[in-house]
């Protein structure tokens, strides 16, 4: 979970030529955010298009998603045209992280096809995988990883080629040689 803290800011008004701060931010407003299944699954049904794509997303794309997100009861819609630019890299950021110790070898690849990825088919693959409900409330990116442990360990183990093995042994001895001091 990400605790993000809306600063009071000053404003201009051109009218009045008064700086004020908006009552609705003066003392500051903390939110709690969790980058998850659940909220992709709320902006999805808001903007109805998947939320996992390479393309760039508009400032009020942007300002959905942390409405998605928040965790924080009762906050007013208005908050989140306060968002500072240093408030979105920290929600970036946030939702960049692995949130894992998890790492994976090569030729073990993420989900390769061409079909988009939404909320909807991450909700199969944890149905298909039997992942408790309870897990579409943990961040996505460790889900995402607890999903692609469960289909490596669910799969047939691949069998190493001839070249494979060679290699494998090779650094396997040069490790053993440099262990026990030894020339072969």
């Amino acid at each position: 979970m990400l605790e993000l803290t809306i600063p009071a800011q000053e404003f201009y008004n051109e009218e009045t030529n008064e700086f004020f701060i908006p009552d609705i931010i003066k003392n500051g407003v903390k939110l709690r955010l969790e980058h998850s299944l659940v909220s992709i699954s709320k902006w999805e049904s808001n903007w109805k298009k998947p939320f996992l794509t390479k393309e760039a997303k508009t400032i009020n794309e942007i300002r959905d998603y942390i409405k998605c997100m928040t965790l924080t009861q009762n906050v007013n819609p208005k908050v989140y045209n306060y968002l500072t630019v240093d408030n979105i890299k920290t929600v970036n950021a946030y939702i960049d992280d692995p949130m894992s110790a998890t790492t994976f070898r090569e030729g073990y690849t993420k989900h390769t096809n061409n079909e988009q990825t939404t909320s909807e088919l991450i909700y199969y693959w944890m149905i298909a995988l039997e992942i408790p409900m309870e897990c579409q409330k943990w961040h996505l990116n460790r889900l995402l990883n607890l999903i692609r442990i469960c289909n490596i360990k669910n799969s047939p183990q691949k069998k190493m080629s001839k070249s494979e093995i060679l290699a494998r042994n090779k650094e396997l001895n040069a490790i053993r040689r440099a262990k026990y001091n030894t020339k072969g």
